[in-house]
């Protein structure tokens, strides 16, 4: 069967096109950016890709077309597929009839951190040797492909909640029959689509509506929007997650034994048992994420040991501060933080990490939400984790972030190439630089690296 699929290069829609591979099909797509590493990953699978949203792919005759939460009325190629009656379906549709059905699915959702807890339990779960399915919005470092079949009877799956395409507008993750659900945390995001949290609530909630009474609903303690979905009603089994010290007793417990959070301690108080490990990440988020994954392995009968054996060894995601560069005395990385909460959780760890170092933070406000300016205000205290910033601003933002110049160390670029020229004339022994952006960022990445090298 011939798939084609419109969005290809999203890093959900593009793990869907290797699973399609992998399945038998011959696989093509249109998008109107390609940029690694997803293109990259692509071009490895030998799937064919078209820049841009011409009508052309139809002539190709495709048996269906899978179609991307980017696509909307309007766009050329969507109008063409209506009119063609060529066969159609959204991405999570396609994937819950041809690869979840029959499945045990474990599904990570929540605001922050989904693609490194779904990266730390597949890890775990290949490691404790049960051979899983798994698809990641995002490239692991552990696996040479963002997405793959398995052999055994799990699958893990990162549970995105925006929504699933134009017909469509439940969030992905109700369609991914999942046997025990991962609920990091909850704020509000994707203003584009949602008007408010509790909107948010209402799509977690229809997701809990699916979880079996069987199943298994992980959450850290404490955090109200949480909480507040559960209220709603929860017919699973549900555990809470504590990391640091905690009056009331959770099953699963976190301590960080060291002040970067590189050696941790996870705490099974049900069966008794507790297991310390180093591993070469650090801050309380990267933490948190860990205990969850653990948590969840547990749950297919992953002991606690062999999870941390696992974890000990995780390698990271990329774009998930990805050293870029390291000579000199300065220190380049690249991460996929974009929201306010992110930025802040990322640029503390880095200070717990890298306590000598002055932090360069280089933020570009790609996601509609930051776009609209709904989050705006938040960005301060975010931004004051930092030394420097150079925040770009392009010409589609519909709010101004000059304000955020009256913070010492803030600079408001309208240029790339500006932020590029004072990051080098600028440079000293000790930097840290971080670029964050959930985009190609005008490919700063490698203008920069070629400017320092």
């Amino acid at each position: 069967m011939h798939i084609h699929i419109l969005g290809i290069c999203g890093t959900f829609m593009g793990s869907l096109a290797v699973l399609a591979r992998e399945l038998g099909h011959d696989v093509s797509g249109s998008d109107a950016n390609v940029y690694p590493p997803m293109s990259t990953q692509l071009e490895a699978q030998n799937i064919s890709l078209h820049e841009g949203y011409d009508a052309d792919y139809l002539q190709r005759k495709p048996d269906c077309v899978i179609v991307g939460n980017a696509m909307t009325r309007g766009n050329p190629a969507v109008e063409a597929l209506l009119e063609s009656q060529v066969p159609y379906c959204s991405g999570p549709e396609w994937l819950r009839q041809n690869v979840l059905r029959g499945r045990w699915v474990l599904a990570v959702a929540g605001t922050h951190g989904k693609t490194t807890t779904t990266s730390m339990l597949a890890k775990i779960l290949q490691h404790a040797g049960k051979e899983p399915g798994f698809l990641i919005g995002g490239v692991a470092a552990d696996f040479p492909v963002s997405a793959q079949l398995g052999g055994g009877r799990y699958f893990v799956i990162e549970a995105d909640e925006y929504d699933s395409a134009f017909f469509d507008k439940r969030s992905k993750f109700v369609h991914y029959l999942a046997r025990t659900l991962i609920m990091n945390n909850l704020e509000f995001d994707h203003a584009d689509i949602f008007a408010d949290l509790a909107a948010i609530q209402r799509q977690f909630h229809h997701l809990i509506r699916t979880i079996p009474a069987s199943g298994r609903i992980l959450m850290p303690m404490g955090n109200a929007a949480l909480q507040e979905v559960i209220a709603q009603g929860c017919w699973s089994e549900l555990e809470e997650l504590a990391v640091g010290p905690t009056e009331d007793k959770a099953r699963w417990q976190l301590t960080m034994q060291d002040e970067a959070g590189r050696k941790l301690q996870i705490t099974d108080s049900t069966a008794r048992q507790s297991v310390s490990f180093n591993w070469p990440h650090s801050g309380q988020h990267n933490a948190a994420n860990a205990l969850a994954a653990v948590a969840a392995a547990e749950h297919v009968g992953v002991p606690l040991e062999m999870a941390a054996e696992a974890l000990s060894e995780f390698s990271g995601v990329k774009r998930r501060m990805e050293k870029l560069y390291e000579r000199g005395g300065i220190t380049v990385y690249d991460d996929f933080a974009h929201h306010p909460t992110a930025i802040q959780s990322t640029l503390e760890g880095l200070r717990k990490a890298e306590p000598a170092a002055r932090i360069v933070a280089v933020i570009e406000p790609r996601s509609n939400t930051m776009r609209m300016g709904v989050q705006a205000q938040a960005l301060q205290a975010a931004l004051s984790c930092a030394d420097i910033v150079h925040f770009f601003k392009p010409d589609n933002m519909d709010w101004d972030p000059g304000f955020l110049q009256q913070m010492p160390g803030v600079m408001v670029h309208a240029s790339t190439a500006a932020i590029i020229d004072e990051l080098v004339r600028e440079q000293q022994p000790g930097d840290a630089i971080v670029i964050m952006s959930n985009g190609g960022f005008e490919a700063i990445h490698q203008r920069l690296l070629a400017e320092l090298c």
